[in-house]
């Protein structure tokens, strides 16, 4: 049995498969309610929360409470138990177990609920199977979640419930309100349809100075007529090449040669292994070692150790990358990550800007200040939900080598558009304007703007394309500037499945809120 300590580290830091019961499983049955001002907790049956009349003709502590207070307590228990989650069930249902989706629906609850009995990781199976029903009316909420857990009872926090759900509806209202007022992206098929050439995957291992084991690398390429140019796409935290080689594949399709490096101690497998108590969490370290994986990368391909296309230019290079993979994205492009924000901030629990992504940003104390490892070879790059808001030194944008696409999703509640997308760019675009933009895709989360293989691309193909085109076709223009001209056309690059809005001219005159990153 693993310490609660570890059990605890996996919560707070969004692991996966975060809390589970040996088989046969029980379903959670009650919780011990903590209410605000109050000093005692209420043990109270989850099937009394499914209307307020089974909670005034129930028999918990916290029935005899509510009829005490003539229905005050229960409306806004139910209100608060029945709000519906920030989470697009419809996608989570369509998502493999296991899947990062699936996994984070486990940290959203983590932060405000712990089960007791529970003594290995849950089987993210069991929660997608408890929670079939939920996708027919297409909304979930607390109450379900609680239901589907397994074990006896489990302790709640009502008012960081309350809190939370609340603070993160003020985070995504400024993206949301944006990407309804303003016209999305039309479509070209030169940009969103699949190019011409047929392409090649083939995964190889690179020897590398900084890892002890070689790393590993999936290359996508045409299997003729090369363009001659190369882009690297970086995975997210605990995710794997896998999720973005529809990426590479629609890149490739187009002549370029992708390179999706495998950085190891925060992939897929790391997590599995971390979660059974093989290995700790990943390492602040680590912060270096997924740019220096990508430099490697480079340099592999320019030595011709990789087997790619002839002719191949490592001179002038995209990066892209989602999530934790698109903040390696912009260290290679020069942003320099700063201790100064973790200090100030990581500690500050009710700051109106804390989110999921702080977790993460905030484990980066001790290496933010050795972590600025720029590529001058990364003339442009393309960030897709990066978390940022803390980790990046504000002043760093005047000194970048390589231009940048920000693209955040309205609906992404682990990264919300307010505090990590919107934000920052508005504070760069007055401070520096470097001619970077930023991309909003509509009911865009933090998964669904992935692509496998078999998908092609997903709803950022035009989008990525667009980007990459521009970014080569400008040569040395493509450095970052106030004058810089714009690297993608206006129009073209948009998708049917995700409305896409360019909200850039709108940052200068972004409302920007005091006492926050």
């Amino acid at each position: 049995m693993k310490s609660p300590l570890r059990q605890l580290t996996a919560l707070l830091l969004g692991a996966g498969s975060l809390l589970a019961a040996a088989a046969p499983a029980r379903a959670l049955e009650e919780i011990q309610l903590s209410l605000p001002l109050l000093e005692t907790a209420f043990t109270i049956q989850l099937r009394e929360l499914r209307d307020q009349r089974s909670l005034l003709s129930g028999d918990s502590d916290l029935a005899e409470l509510d009829r005490a207070t003539n229905g005050a307590i229960g409306r806004r228990l139910v209100e608060a138990f029945q709000t519906p989650l920030p989470l697009p069930v419809k996608a989570f249902a369509e998502q493999s177990v296991g899947s990062p989706l699936v996994n984070q629906v486990l940290l959203l609850i983590s932060s405000v609920v712990l089960v007791e009995g529970v003594r290995q990781p849950l089987d993210s199976s069991q929660l997608a199977t408890s929670l079939e029903s939920s996708q027919a009316k297409g909304s979930l909420n607390l109450l379900e979640v609680l239901e589907a857990l397994p074990g006896k009872s489990a302790s709640v926090d009502l008012q960081r419930v309350v809190f939370a759900i609340d603070r993160l509806a003020n985070q995504q209202r400024q993206g949301n309100d944006l990407v309804t007022s303003m016209p999305a992206a039309g479509i070209s098929p030169a940009l969103s349809q699949a190019g011409p050439l047929a392409v090649k995957r083939q995964e190889l291992a690179i020897p590398v100075s900084h890892r002890p084991k070689p790393l590993q690398v999936v290359t996508i390429q045409p299997e003729t007529g090369a363009n001659g140019r190369l882009v690297l796409i970086s995975h997210g935290l605990w995710d794997s090449p896998e999720s973005f080689e529809g990426w590479g594949k629609h890149l490739a399709s187009h002549g370029y040669t992708v390179l999706l490096p495998r950085h190891p101690g925060s992939d897929k497998s790391q997590q599995q292994a971390m979660l059974s108590g093989e290995v700790p969490p990943p390492k602040p370290e680590d912060l270096k070692l997924r740019p220096m994986d990508m430099t490697s990368a480079i340099d592999a391909a320019a030595a011709g150790s990789l087997g790619l296309p002839a002719g191949l230019r490592t001179d002038a290079v995209v990066a892209m990358g989602q999530s934790y993979g698109a903040t390696t994205s912009l260290q290679l492009a020069g942003a320099r990550p700063s201790a100064a924000l973790l200090n100030r901030f990581c500690k500050d629990v009710t700051n109106p800007a804390r989110n999921v992504s702080w977790v993460l940003q905030c484990s980066f104390l001790t290496s933010a200040d050795q972590a600025g490892l720029a590529d001058p070879r990364v003339k442009a790059v393309v960030a897709v939900s990066p978390p940022m808001s803390l980790l990046f030194d504000q002043g760093s944008a005047k000194a970048m080598n390589g231009r940048v696409l920000l693209v955040s999703g309205s609906r992404d509640w682990v990264v919300p558009s307010g505090p990590e997308a919107l934000r920052p760019m508005a504070l760069e675009a007055r401070n520096a304007g470097g001619g970077h933009r930023l991309v909003l895709a509509k009911d865009g989360d933090h998964f669904n703007l992935r692509s496998s293989y078999e998908q092609g691309g997903g709803a950022l193909r035009g989008l990525l394309l667009a980007w990459t085109d521009g970014a080569f076709a400008a040569g040395a223009a493509a450095a970052p500037g106030p004058d810089a001209p714009p690297l993608m056309p206006p129009d073209g690059w948009g998708a049917t499945e995700f409305p896409l809005v360019d909200v850039t001219a709108n940052l200068r005159t972004l409302p920007v809120a005091a006492n926050q990153p």
